[in-house]
């Protein structure tokens, strides 16, 4: 997996054309090829040969900024089977899982592949990404989105059609682990071999009862530390001369994080008393046995 072209444009090079509305389409550059929208026709080549930043016109003048896309831009493009995970959560997850060069990563539901090019980029030529999707038909949509932004199958790049909870890993063959899937909870004697002593968990779920399920086994399992749950809330602002203030949309709630990190060992015991009524006479965890003891 080589690094992000740089200098003068390709072919093959994806490039993202502003105008002066901010809207954006993403193109791959094609010797004579031309991009067709109402607002006129431009060619490739007048793109090829050039450097990133300038500026063209369509046969009907309405300018256009050309830039390489960022991959922030790229995954909320980019064709989807499932829904992205979008990137102020992709950003957490990395920073939650420790995840930098060389990091050994197994990822549990590839979806369209918008969380696993920033795996891949974090864990760099000397890491390695291996990704278990469920769905064949998600698993195309992937490949094609990840190959078309790093510019060919990435060599760290390891997709496999399978059930996470029937998979057998290498035990202790990875750094981190990451789940975004409906029920990560039926998965964790995998993830526990599949992690070291000490390696970290993200999982993603969209909704509180995923959210509750899933911290409550990883407590019961007595093997992790104390799960941490957040979630990401993105507000950008409006910029105009002396009208500086919150816009009127924002990037509000679309999943929770859980992080926690693998055990040699029993954990140790919660010391914080839950709160009245947090666990109620009928509520029986996912051990099947009742908590309010």
């Amino acid at each position: 997996m080589g690094a992000r072209p740089r200098g003068a444009l390709c072919e093959g090079d994806l490039v993202q054309l502003i105008d002066a509305r901010s809207n954006k389409n993403t193109i791959t550059l094609r010797t004579d090829g031309v991009f067709h929208s109402h607002r006129g026709q431009l060619a490739h080549n007048e793109m090829i040969g050039k450097h990133e930043g300038i500026i063209i016109n369509s046969d009907r003048a309405v300018s256009y900024q050309v830039l390489r896309p960022a991959l922030d831009d790229y995954v909320l493009s980019m064709p989807r089977g499932a829904a992205v995970v979008y990137p102020k959560d992709a950003a957490r997850i990395v920073g939650l899982g420790d995840i930098g060069e060389g990091s050994r990563i197994l990822e549990a539901g590839v979806g369209s592949g918008a969380l696993t090019c920033s795996l891949l980029r974090s864990a760099g030529t000397t890491g390695s990404v291996v990704s278990i999707e469920r769905r064949e038909e998600f698993a195309e949509i992937a490949v094609e989105n990840i190959c078309r932004w790093f510019g060919g199958f990435p060599n760290s790049w390891d997709l496999q059609i399978a059930d996470l909870p029937e998979w057998r890993p290498t035990a202790g063959g990875f750094d981190s682990v990451v789940l975004d899937m409906l029920a990560p909870w039926e998965c964790m004697d995998v993830v526990e071999q599949a992690l070291r002593p000490g390696g970290a968990l993200v999982v993603y779920v969209a909704t509180t009862t995923q959210l509750s399920r899933v911290v409550e086994t990883i407590r019961v399992r007595n093997k992790w530390t104390e799960p941490r749950a957040e979630e990401s809330l993105l507000r950008t602002w409006h910029l105009d001369g002396l009208s500086v203030r919150p816009d009127h949309k924002m990037n509000g709630h679309t999943g929770f994080l859980v992080a926690t990190r693998l055990m040699n060992g029993p954990s140790l015991d919660r010391k914080r008393r839950p709160a009245p009524g947090a666990y109620g006479e009928d509520y029986h965890g996912p051990g099947g046995v009742s908590e309010t003891a």
